[in-house]
This record gives structure tokens, sequence and C-alpha cells, in this order.
């Protein structure tokens, strides 16, 4: 699978808010560089799979809509914005933010990440 096919996979999974679609899709030497409207964060593997179990608590649904996405070797960036359905709220989609991402791929799996958000 090329890496852009990957990304776009693993975006359009629900990898976002379960844990073990997450797994599937990360490099075990996965690393991510976030800035994110709180500030710079920097997550390792079981940081990330942390992270989504904490996301699956609060969200019943996440789609993502991308306007960008470019490949240039394992290399891929994307544009996207991030919506979400709450457990409080099932049936209203809310936009959580606007983002933007750079993923390298190795051995088929999402490598490094270099992320920013800003929440809308």
């Amino acid at each position: 699978m090329s890496a852009k096919k990957l990304v776009q996979a693993f975006y359009k999974s629900d990898a976002l808010i379960d844990p073990a679609v997450m797994q599937t899709y990360l490099h075990p030497e996965v690393k991510v560089e976030w800035n994110s409207s709180k500030g710079p964060i920097t997550m390792n593997y079981e940081e990330i799979i942390a992270f989504t179990t904490e996301l699956s608590k609060a969200y019943v649904r996440t789609k993502v809509r991308m306007s960008h996405i470019l490949q240039d070797g394992d290399t891929v960036a994307a544009r996207y914005s991030h919506f979400v359905k709450t457990i409080e709220n099932p049936r209203e989609e809310m936009l959580l933010a606007h983002f933007f991402v750079i993923w390298e791929v190795k051995d088929d799996k999402l490598f490094r990440g270099f992320q920013m958000s800003q929440v809308s």
C-alpha cells in the first residue's frame, strides 16, 4: 500500500477512537509532535494509545473531511477538519478542530507525525 493510501485509510477508519484499530496503523517506534492550541505535545506509541482510549470515552463517532493530501516518497502531508459526535449528544456532529499533518511512513506504518491544530 502506498504511503498516501495508508494515511487515507487511517483517517477513514475508527483509529482515532478505537485503540485496537489505532495499534494496526502505528509503527512500534512512532513519535508524534503536535503543536496544539494548548501548546506543544509529544507522544510515543503508549501515549497515543492512551490518548485514543480517552477519546473513546467522550466520542461515539469521528469523521475526518480531508481537503488536501500530497505524497512525496514515504512522506504524506494532509489538511483536514475533524468532526465528532459526543456521548452526550450522539445525533449532533460538531467540528473539533482543523489540522495539518505531515506523516513519515516506515514499514507500512505511521512512523513520525508532525501536526498542527486550530480549534474552530
